[in-house]
């Protein structure tokens, strides 16, 4: 839990936990409930959601009129999301993803279409070079569904891990790091095994008071260490 108050609760999203129930996996509003850290019979309401792979800033209504102001300006895009991925390759500098986007409901899976898509913009710039990848900074400007994802993808970017739309075998440090030595009694881990996306920074007007909210979320551990990995295997 990030913030709280009677209109809003914002969390820091764990990764492979889902923004709304889900059948057969856990999901943000019921861990808050068993924690005690919201009411047992309260429902939270969905704003905008996070895919169940990423991690960071997202934000319930606790009202329905939270609910209403909050998605308004959502659809209206006053809302200033920034997030933090992982990709494979070394991305130069910085620009706008301008493709339009078609989601094809019965794969689950979204399309860049020049043709039937939606306008879909994504902005981003360079962070960092490590091993192999880039660290880059992304600020969606529309919000459709993978939109990050599939924009890096379709510039020959896509995150380090992704099971839909890119690599889905885990970052593996053995594959960067010249003098790794594999341990003879256990097979390697990867790094990571899920998607390398963060929403680090999220900036939106309270639905009661009208001021402007900025909250953050820490990149968590898990990314933390593989982006530190990857930097000591450059230097082997």
């Amino acid at each position: 839990m990030i913030h709280q108050d009677d209109a809003i609760v914002v969390v820091d999203k764990p990764p492979r936990v889902a923004s709304i129930p889900v059948r057969g996996t856990r999901d943000i509003p019921a861990l808050l409930r068993a924690a005690g850290l919201v009411g047992r019979a309260e429902t939270l309401l969905v704003v905008h959601r996070l895919d169940r792979g990423a991690s960071g800033v997202i934000v319930y209504a606790r009202t329905i009129e939270a609910q209403r102001a909050l998605t308004e300006q959502w659809a209206t895009r006053r809302v200033d999301k920034t997030y933090l991925a992982l990709v494979t390759g070394h991305l130069r500098g910085e620009g706008d993803i301008d493709a339009p986007l078609r989601i094809e409901r019965d794969a689950g899976r979204t399309l860049v279409d020049y043709r039937r898509g939606r306008p879909a913009l994504t902005r981003y710039s360079v962070v960092e070079h490590i091993t192999g990848h880039t660290v880059v900074e992304c600020t969606p400007v529309t919000g459709r569904l993978h939109q990050i994802r599939v924009h890096l993808r379709s510039i020959g970017y896509p995150l380090a891990f992704d099971a839909l739309y890119g690599s889905g075998s885990g970052i593996f440090l053995s594959a960067f790091k010249p003098n790794y030595r594999a341990n003879r009694r256990r097979e390697e881990r990867p790094l990571m095994d899920r998607l390398t996306l963060h929403a680090l920074c999220l900036s939106f007007d309270h639905p009661t008071s009208g001021t402007r909210m900025t909250i953050e979320a820490p990149v968590p551990k898990d990314l933390r260490v593989t982006m530190d990995q990857l930097r000591r295997a450059r230097r082997s």
